[in-house]
């Protein structure tokens, strides 16, 4: 990963840790190992082919029942090792101003 994350703090897996990726669609799913996670990326192993899968955005699943896990975008690729970086939440647009149903007629 770039030096831009120097003050991110790092955790970094021995033996790595189980986990998979999964299209936004859900069309296909592979196994990996992760090595090194931090709040902003993490390297992982893939087991399998990535050829011809869509990682422009895919998700990191860190739970077996899919239910902890984070949108991410493919970084760089070596080999069978994956850097990639987590995407962030696109603000809310029903936030902005006030709702039709507050309006009143007079």
């Amino acid at each position: 990963m770039s030096d831009d994350n120097k003050g991110t703090e790092r955790v970094t897996f021995s033996r790595g840790y189980d986990v998979c990726i999964m299209a936004i669609d859900g069309t296909w799913r592979r196994d990996c190992q992760l090595n090194a996670i931090s709040d902003t990326d993490a390297t992982l192993t893939v087991e399998g082919s990535i050829q011809g899968l869509n990682l422009k955005e895919f998700f990191l699943l860190l739970s077996s029942t899919g239910l902890a896990y984070r949108r991410c975008e493919l970084v760089r690729v070596n080999g069978t090792e994956m850097d990639i970086h987590f995407l962030r939440g696109k603000p809310s647009k029903k936030r902005s101003g006030g709702s039709k149903k507050e309006e009143t007629i007079s």
